[in-house]
């Protein structure tokens, strides 16, 4: 059955919310393309006459899609060089989501750090997860999505809490805050001012370096204000000064992107806690980087 105007009508409609659902569920953009294209093919083919709630269906194939691929990447993951982090995703909630409160909901479960606590869970407890909190939805549709009884769903849903609840770190989000503290770790950073980083790290602070063994970045987490001060000192002077950096909005988050010759070469988030860097972001596997301009 070809597929008509309206069916497509009613996809792009729902597009915006099946990507949310498979970008929080894969942490990649290009394995959440994947997975709501495959989406479309199942909804085209469909008996759409039968479906009184297209955006519950098309959620539920998305959903259940997206649990076969996570199962899939996550032994790929096993064997990645280095820490491991998610695929940078520029973000802008306002015109779609124009409720505040939504707003920081669809932030905070799309942050960096959250989905870095994801990735330890299961492929289901994931999902319930992704449903629940990011979206909202009832506990009676997410076991039907999953074909599951529904007090599992609950019991999942509890357990995936608790965990993302003990592991996440807290970071403040106030933008202002957020702002006038990566400026100034950019300006010291870029001036090798070591004084000046040492000065906006937290003594516990944490670097995570993301390159998947495809280009220069730490193989290991980098630990202490001290370590990671020199360290980002000394990575800016062998950058040599050429770099063009811009401010944007990444996870929900402001991030910086480093630019060499036009060409993104590394994408930085900084979480802060009282108004210190607790951690610091570095995505640089140019696989990560390709869809942020």
């Amino acid at each position: 059955m070809a597929a008509t105007d309206t069916a497509i009508d009613v996809f792009q409609e729902h597009r915006p919310v099946l990507m949310g659902v498979a970008y929080r569920m894969l942490g990649r953009v290009a394995d959440a393309e994947d997975v709501v294209q495959d989406a479309w093919l199942r909804w085209s083919q469909a008996d759409r006459a039968a479906v009184r709630e297209p955006r519950a269906y098309l959620v539920r194939i998305t959903t259940r899609l997206a649990v076969d691929r996570l199962r899939q990447v996550q032994a790929r993951r096993e064997s990645y060089v280095g820490p491991w982090l998610p695929e940078p995703l520029v973000t802008d909630f306002g015109p779609t989501v124009p409720d505040t409160a939504e707003q920081a909901v669809l932030a905070d479960t799309v942050s960096l750090a959250v989905l870095v606590v994801l990735e330890s869970l299961s492929p289901l407890e994931r999902a319930v997860f992704v449903l629940r909190e990011a979206f909202g939805l009832p506990f009676a549709e997410i076991a039907a999505t999953l074909e599951r009884g529904e007090a599992a769903v609950r019991q999942l849903a509890a357990r995936a809490r608790k965990h993302v609840e003990e592991r996440r770190p807290r970071f403040d989000v106030d933008p202002a805050q957020q702002r006038d503290l990566t400026e100034r770790f950019l300006a010291a950073a870029t001036e090798g001012d070591l004084d000046g980083l040492m000065a906006l790290l937290a003594p516990d602070v944490r670097l995570v370096g993301d390159s998947g063994g495809k280009s220069k970045a730490p193989v290991r987490v980098i630990e202490t204000a001290d370590k990671v001060g020199r360290f980002v000192a000394g990575a800016a002077r062998r950058g040599g000064g050429g770099f063009e950096f811009r401010l944007t909005e990444i996870n929900g988050r402001l991030g910086l992107l480093a630019l060499d010759e036009g060409k993104i070469d590394a994408a930085f988030q900084l979480g802060i806690v009282d108004g210190k860097v607790q951690y610091v972001y570095i995505v640089r596997n140019p696989d990560k980087l390709q869809t942020l301009l």
